[in-house]
């Protein structure tokens, strides 16, 4: 009997690239709306992960392509938080809607779709505060959120995008079930996904969980948010940044 030849390296990388790669939905154009207006969006994640940067870069983006947006700052526990939404409501030329320090987040994620649908936005983005997922007690007000806005809006939220830090290890698994459980995640925005960081962790929580990556950040600009591209962050993963980062230049 013939023994098989001996795998080269880069034999090897091809096979570990085709399965990785096979197990990634290759995603369809995200800057397409779905023709139910307004579309409902939801921020959620851990503190520091970039939530409130990414719901004003989608504010920015989608507003450049011609749509109607409108910003919800549901993080009242941070006012930091809502000042940013605001400057980057200034910059896109979006309204951002805001109570006090300390209100109730689903109230302003209420007034958000309220005001979504009475001035016929195209999208609402709702930005809620970091949480720790075990604090039951801040799940809970997350659900309450997703509640609040489906009874105003069928169907709301329509995503509920978990932002993940592209460093976080396995415990980024146990955020990303939790999460799930309290609210229904639909896609993950993977940020901080610079040369020493690959995220690797994101890849699992797809595979296991079925969230798909769907967006992911590599700078602080406004066009460093970008669409996931599956071939690019698996060569990444397999420890070939270098072309990667020149491809998404």
């Amino acid at each position: 009997m013939r023994q098989a030849r001996p795998k080269t390296t880069d034999q090897v990388g091809t096979i570990l690239f085709d399965i990785l790669r096979s197990r990634l939905e290759a995603p369809a154009d995200p800057y397409v709306l779905p023709a139910e207006r307004p579309q409902v969006w939801v921020m959620v994640g851990v503190n520091g992960t970039g939530k409130t940067t990414t719901a004003g870069k989608f504010a920015k983006q989608f507003h450049d392509r011609g749509y109607h947006v409108i910003l919800g700052a549901a993080d009242t526990f941070r006012a930091a938080a809502t000042e940013q939404l605001q400057l980057w409501g200034k910059r896109s030329g979006v309204e951002v809607i805001h109570q006090s320090p300390g209100a109730d987040p689903a109230a302003v994620a209420f007034d958000t779709v309220r005001a979504a649908v009475a001035r016929h936005e195209d999208l609402a983005v709702i930005d809620t505060a970091g949480r720790l997922h075990n604090k039951a007690n801040l799940m809970q007000e997350l659900a309450k959120i997703g509640r609040v806005v489906g009874r105003e809006v069928p169907g709301a939220p329509h995503q509920v995008w978990l932002v993940l830090d592209a460093t976080t290890g396995q415990n980024g698994l146990a955020q990303a079930r939790v999460f799930q459980e309290a609210i229904n995640i639909t896609g993950i925005v993977l940020t901080k996904l610079d040369g020493t960081a690959k995220g690797g962790i994101a890849w699992a929580i797809q595979h296991q969980l079925g969230v798909p990556i769907r967006f992911v950040g590599v700078g602080e600009g406004v066009d460093d948010l970008m669409p996931f591209n599956p071939d690019q962050y698996v060569r990444a993963i397999l420890g070939t940044w270098g072309e990667v980062s020149s491809d998404m230049e």
